[in-house]
């Protein structure tokens, strides 16, 4: 089963472009990642540069409309993610509550959906499209490694 475990650093939508984490967290923090690598459950893992530095784009209008970051509506946003492959809910939990993190961050799992969860009628209008790796990997019944 692929979960994503998502950093929610509080306070990381004011960030400025650019903005630099601690030397120190950081080594924690890739020392945890080495043990999700060496138990073999880590699929990839990247951090975010802050919402200053990005862009939503938004379709409520009809037409896509493009706002630069930051964002003043916003009071969580993600500052980076884990993707790992592992038995169980419990063990994503597990893994999550492992992590070095500060007490301004909180880390949310999600399942990754695979095609086996939707019905016959959303699996076929995938039909076609095996090509793309998630689709692939899906109807497998895999993860990327």
């Amino acid at each position: 089963m692929r979960f994503m475990m998502l950093m929610i650093p509080i306070g990381y939508c004011t960030a400025e472009p650019g903005a630099q984490p601690d030397p120190e967290r950081v080594a924690a923090m890739m020392r945890y990642n080495e043990e999700l690598k060496n138990a073999g459950v880590l699929i990839t893992l990247d951090g975010l540069h802050p919402p200053s530095a990005g862009a939503r784009v938004s379709f409520g209008a009809g037409e896509p409309i493009v706002t630069d970051g930051p964002f003043a509506e916003a009071k969580e946003v993600l500052g980076g993610y884990w993707m790992i492959d592992v038995a169980s809910r419990d063990e994503a939990i597990a893994w999550a509550k492992k992590c070095p993190a500060s007490g301004n961050e909180i880390i949310e799992i999600r399942q990754v959906q695979e095609l086996s969860d939707f019905s016959d009628e959303v699996r076929d209008a995938v039909s076609g499209f095996e090509d793309l790796p998630h689709v692939t990997a899906a109807q497998r019944g895999q993860a990327h490694h």
